[in-house]
């Protein structure tokens, strides 16, 4: 760790010549707020002993990984969206640092306990099942890629692949808003259609992290070439 840190001090972060928009972080953070909502309203449902149905009963019977779930999501999706405030890269990398090192165990966190239940929880629709597998996959790959780029000094590609773990990290934020399209749209929806619906937002959240991590590459090929 102590090798990690001195490397990474030796990092300058790359130029930032146009401010992230406020409402970016904003926009993160209220989108958080519902899927943390239910968490917590989960968390109590596990604390004070609920009814159990055929729906919770699975959290019931082994409650520790969708806890540990719920906890590092909401500090992963909260802390994650202040690594996209520019004024807090403009003062250094201190800030960005000691939040990355929070990050990484969180994100990870998140992405072992949704692959753990999607596996030893009890299947409801194989879709599903196959979704979860491929984006929690692919979130611990990204994060997992994303540390090996920064060790490697490879900024950019450090904040491409940070970028797309958090991008499927919010894949529960955007999966509200996709559930209630689906119910406007569709009004009951089947378990097959749930699992397209679920699986939009994730496809969602990447088109918008790769766009992203595009129109940056852009600019930064622009200010080189000026």
């Amino acid at each position: 760790m102590k090798a990690i840190i001195q490397n990474t001090s030796q990092i300058k972060a790359p130029a930032r010549k146009n401010r992230t928009p406020w409402w970016v972080p904003a926009g993160l953070i209220l989108l958080s707020v519902l899927p943390i909502t239910f968490g917590v309203i989960r968390l109590l449902q596990l604390i004070n002993g609920a009814e159990i149905t055929p729906a919770n009963a699975r959290f019931f019977a082994s409650p520790a990984p969708v806890v540990i779930h719920i906890i590092s999501s909401a500090i992963y999706a909260l802390l994650g969206a202040f690594q996209f405030v520019s004024r807090l890269w403009q003062r250094g990398l201190k800030w960005h640092r000691w939040v990355g090192r929070l990050l990484l165990p969180f994100g990870l966190l998140v992405g072992f306990s949704g692959l753990w239940m999607t596996v030893f929880y009890p299947r409801t629709d194989n879709l599903l099942y196959m979704l979860r597998l491929f984006f929690g996959s692919g979130m611990v790959l990204s994060i997992i890629l994303g540390f090996i780029s920064i060790r490697k000094r490879d900024v950019t590609q450090h904040q491409a692949w940070m970028t797309r773990a958090y991008a499927i990290g919010m894949g529960a934020a955007t999966q509200v808003l996709t559930g209630m399209a689906g119910a406007l749209t569709l009004g009951t929806v089947s378990e097959f259609e749930n699992a397209l619906l679920m699986g939009a937002a994730w496809v969602i959240n990447l088109a918008v992290a790769e766009w992203s991590i595009r129109k940056d590459s852009i600019k930064q090929t622009h200010t080189v070439q000026i």
